[in-house]
């Protein structure tokens, strides 16, 4: 069963141009996701389309009502069997991670997103039906549409059948709290920088424990915090004292 999710937004061109594109779009066309888009403006209760209004308290900028998203939000959950996961996009929630993706990807039901503009939306929307809200940095866009698009990237690509095999995001960055090790493709020497030799020796063993070391290697050089948490064995301990030495030494 393929992997639904629902944007309430007030750009859905925007969105479409993005989901359509890439992995994500052959993975649509393909039955293997479903991302819809729908237009919070439908859902105006006036001639002119508005879904926003002034602050109560006073302040700068606008806020948009809660009677049109929840509009939008009761018309799109009418045709599914349960409750959709709620998410609502802003720079007060936690941080996406790729815990957080994995997690999100092995939910049995769909998942939406309201994207907020201007002020945001107003609080008694995100208490009525938001499940969760998800930020994708401590920085503040002009919207949601940005940080909803990075999350059904970010999940979608883990869906059963949108990649090739699951080797293809498990060997990767953060997937087991480290950092990937550096890759390389043809031509062997390039700028006179040579492929490091282990990776044409054919010997598989020699291989990964290489990679391995690499990717703890660039784990301690670029985000050693990440160490902390990573589920590290006898021999990586090892590796990680000696390269603390010999960092120290230089």
């Amino acid at each position: 069963m393929a992997k639904r999710f629902d944007i309430l937004t007030l750009f859905p061109e925007m969105c479409r141009s993005v989901v359509d594109a890439s992995i994500i779009g052959r993975a649509i066309k393909a039955d293997k996701l479903e991302v819809y888009t729908h237009n919070i403006r439908d859902f105006a209760f006036n001639k002119w389309n508005k879904v926003d209004d002034t602050t109560y308290g006073g302040g700068m900028g606008m806020l948009m009502q809660a009677e049109p998203i929840y509009q939008c939000y009761q018309e799109v959950s009418a045709g599914m069997t349960e409750k959709p996961y709620v998410v609502y996009m802003s720079p007060q929630g936690k941080p996406l991670t790729q815990k957080k993706a994995i997690a999100l990807s092995k939910m049995d039901c769909s998942i939406m997103f309201i994207c907020g503009h201007y002020e945001g939306i107003d609080q008694r929307i995100i208490d009525e039906i938001v499940d969760e809200e998800i930020s994708i940095g401590d920085y503040v866009l002009t919207g949601g549409e940005l940080g909803a698009l990075v999350v059904v990237d970010a999940v979608g690509r883990l869906c059963p059948g949108v990649l090739s095999s699951d080797e293809c995001f498990t060997d990767e960055s953060h997937f087991n709290g480290l950092l990937e090790y550096p890759q390389y493709t043809k031509p062997a020497i390039w700028h006179e920088k040579e492929v490091p030799p282990v990776l044409v020796s054919g010997h598989h063993g020699k291989i990964n424990q290489w990679r391995r070391e690499q990717s703890l290697a660039n784990t301690y050089n670029k985000r050693p915090e990440m160490l902390s948490k990573a589920d590290l064995d006898k021999k990586d301990l090892i590796f990680l004292k000696e390269l603390k030495i010999k960092s120290k030494e230089n």
